[in-house]
């Protein structure tokens, strides 16, 4: 027998005040757990204690010059946990929360979603402390060039390739690049996320919010249904849920707000592709609060709330981690709502997600529907590979497929009858890949 929480004590020991990251171990021992007792050469060979560990984590400091002519410290780290399958493959996120905890939470997450994909490239995770937010472009790059001044000795593109995450844009990776090149004399795909002059994919940017639609529409299959019709709640107003909205709206549903860290917006009447380019620029451009769609539209503006209360079909929570209590959950099932797909990493507590499961919720883990911007970050590091580009036609068709595939997976190993366990499906259909890969490869 498998002792999950013996074996989850044992992990909180060995990683003391990492609140996040031993969540993220908790929910998925929990769902493996069968799994693991019916192939006993998994605990024979110790994979689970083997998986939880790093390869390696590198810590450095960042110094930096702001814009007053003060030397600054940040403190930054790179949580390299295997590379069983490719290179190292993860996001940088710029951002005051960063700690280890987060990282290794993150990391630890980004293992099933890239084992998901069935891309050739593993597990890693960066940050820093620093927060990009109301600085000059001038002191951004500083802080970049500091940053990839050391960062250059551990990456390389068949070693770890990084990519955005948040407060790590176009402007960021171009800065990063522009020093690594300058440093290392190459100009190679050590990052993905990069402009399209410089090796960039099509479409990277909008897979981020299209994959988690067409996963969600994955789901709605299964019940011999479709999106369209469908009342949307959308939270968050970055990247991801512009253009999450942007193919719901291309596939006939109704999405009815957008939030920031202000409040949410409610509009009655949908947010149409010409609202939602105001709502763009608004975010994206002029990076004003989001009371301005509300002033300019008529739509209703909800100060320092969460858009939990509004009755839906669907709930996309798009903005960061723990987003959605029991209460919100609560509220949505009262609310109607048949279907949660997580974009954000790990955005629902563990309480949350009891209440999706026991109301029987269709409710996708970010790492399974989350998992668009990763795949076509592996496309991107591909293409760079082989010196060519795609089309954006071509790269869509390849996320949609790859989204076919995740689901697949997650209805193959999750299903309970008439149920589909997603979380179950994703850990153990991930967990399976890199488990078996590892035990072929001995001790890595």
């Amino acid at each position: 027998m498998f002792d999950t929480k013996a074996f989850v004590q044992y992990v909180q020991k060995k990683n003391p005040n990492e609140p996040e990251f031993i969540q993220a171990v908790e929910e998925v021992v929990d769902s493996i757990k069968e799994f693991v007792e019916q192939n006993p050469q998994y605990q024979k060979e110790n994979i689970l204690e083997r998986i939880v560990e790093p390869e390696r984590t590198i810590m450095f400091r960042v110094p930096r010059v702001d814009d007053e002519g003060k030397i600054q410290i940040n403190k930054w780290y790179r949580v390299q946990f295997n590379s069983a399958i490719g290179p190292y493959k993860g996001g940088l996120r710029f951002h005051p929360s960063v700690n280890l905890s987060i990282l290794k939470f993150l990391g630890f997450e980004q293992i099933f979603k890239n084992s998901l994909t069935w891309l050739p490239m593993w597990w890693g995770k960066g940050g820093s402390d620093f927060d990009p937010h109301n600085k000059s472009d001038a002191e951004v790059m500083r802080f970049c060039q500091s940053f990839m001044t050391e960062l250059q000795r551990h990456i390389w593109p068949n070693t770890d390739v990084p990519a955005g995450d948040i407060g790590v844009g176009g402007r960021e990776i171009g800065y990063l690049f522009g020093q690594y090149k300058k440093i290392r004399n190459e100009f190679t795909g050590v990052l993905t996320g990069k402009g399209l002059n410089r090796w960039g994919s099509l479409i990277r940017t909008e897979a981020t919010g299209y994959g988690l639609v067409y996963f969600v529409q994955e789901m709605l299959v299964t019940k011999k249904d479709s999106l369209k019709g469908k009342t949307v709640v959308v939270s968050g107003s970055g990247n991801v849920a512009q253009y999450a909205i942007e193919k719901c709206i291309h596939l006939w549903a109704k999405v009815v707000t957008a939030s920031d860290s202000s409040g949410y917006i409610y509009d009655e009447s949908w947010i149409t592709q010409e609202k939602l380019e105001f709502l763009k620029d608004l975010k994206n451009n002029t990076r004003w609060r989001i009371k301005e769609y509300a002033d300019k539209f008529g739509a209703k503006f909800i100060e320092n709330k969460k858009p939990r209360e509004v009755k839906c079909d669907i709930a996309l929570p798009c903005a960061t981690q723990n987003e959605l209590d029991k209460n919100d959950a609560e509220l949505l099932v009262k609310n109607w709502v048949i279907v949660i797909g997580e974009w954000a990493n790990m955005p629902s507590t563990p309480e949350a997600i009891e209440v999706f499961h026991n109301a029987k919720i269709l409710f996708s883990p970010g790492k399974a529907s989350n998992a668009g911007w990763v795949a076509t970050s592996g496309l991107e590091m591909s293409q760079n590979s082989l010196r060519l580009s795609r089309t954006a036609e071509e790269v869509d068709q390849r996320l949609q497929n790859i989204m076919k595939t995740i689901h697949a997976q997650c209805v193959q190993y999750g299903k309970e009858g008439d149920y589909v366990n997603y979380i179950k499906g994703a850990n153990i259909a991930g967990f399976k890949k890199v488990a078996d890969a590892m035990i072929q490869q001995g001790l890595v």
